[in-house]
């Protein structure tokens, strides 16, 4: 038969909390050693062993238990008496059998080798109710926010398709709108073709046939309103504004 390769954990039927912690931190290897520093107390001052920190919380665990009577103290040597003993006392001991059933029932992940066989640690550990409970919950709010961050993702690629469609766009308007120099002059140009179509020679004598703007845009609509840009109220704008231009200029 192979040997099994899970360490000698020294089971005992009754365990100080701090023996109990030692094995559950799997520190058999030091326990003479975490005993003779501790001379007698019951817990580990804080910091007092900082390579493991798991010592000193686990047995805070167990005597918090013992406290809350989730385990029963009893005195080695007499564990059926009525007598109850105090958890930090330093002779209280706890059965092997009700710490296993209390790791069971409220550390159901933990199974340190001193309380559990191999083949035991190799299952899966039972879930209460109460950590059913809390891991459909937590499943319930993982599941929120993904959503929530799906729904951020999707607007997110909508704004960057939209930008990168504005800056696709955006030297086709630059090319088809002329910057301020270039509109200045087509302005310039406009106005002073105003001017002559509504001018009169030194002599008096009129330059066309044109009395006002509103004949010269019934004739431009009459001949080319079917282009881009010409109707009247884009006409009456654009020659206002090229009329003022040019008398600004002057």
């Amino acid at each position: 038969m192979a040997r099994s390769n899970r360490p000698q954990v020294a089971a005992k039927t009754y365990y100080r909390p701090i023996e109990a912690a030692i094995r559950w931190c799997d520190l058999l290897r030091f326990e003479e050693r975490i005993l003779s520093k501790l001379a007698g107390r019951a817990l580990p001052d804080p910091g007092e062993f900082h390579r493991w920190p798991m010592l000193r919380l686990n047995t805070e665990r167990i005597l918090d238990a013992l406290s809350h009577r989730e385990l029963t103290g009893y005195r080695p040597g007499a564990p059926h008496t009525e007598e109850r003993l105090a958890p930090d006392d330093p002779s209280t001991v706890v059965r092997h059998v009700e710490l296993r059933a209390w790791m069971t029932h409220h550390y159901p992940g933990e199974r340190p080798a001193f309380l559990f066989g191999e083949s035991e640690c190799l299952q899966p550990p039972a879930l209460s109710v109460d950590s059913l409970a809390f891991l459909l919950a937590e499943r319930e709010a993982a599941r929120g926010r993904l959503t929530e961050l799906q729904q951020t993702h999707t607007a997110l690629m909508a704004e960057h398709t939209a930008l990168l469609e504005a800056r696709q766009r955006e030297p086709e308007k630059q090319a088809r709108e002329p910057g301020p120099r270039a509109e200045s002059t087509y302005l310039n140009i406009i106005g002073a073709l105003l001017s002559l179509l509504l001018g009169k020679s030194p002599g008096g004598a009129p330059y066309s046939s044109f009395r006002n703007m509103d004949s010269v845009i019934s004739a431009l609509l009459a001949h080319h309103e079917h282009l881009p840009g010409i109707s009247e109220r884009t006409l009456w704008s654009k020659l206002a504004q090229a009329r003022r231009h040019l008398q600004g200029m002057g």
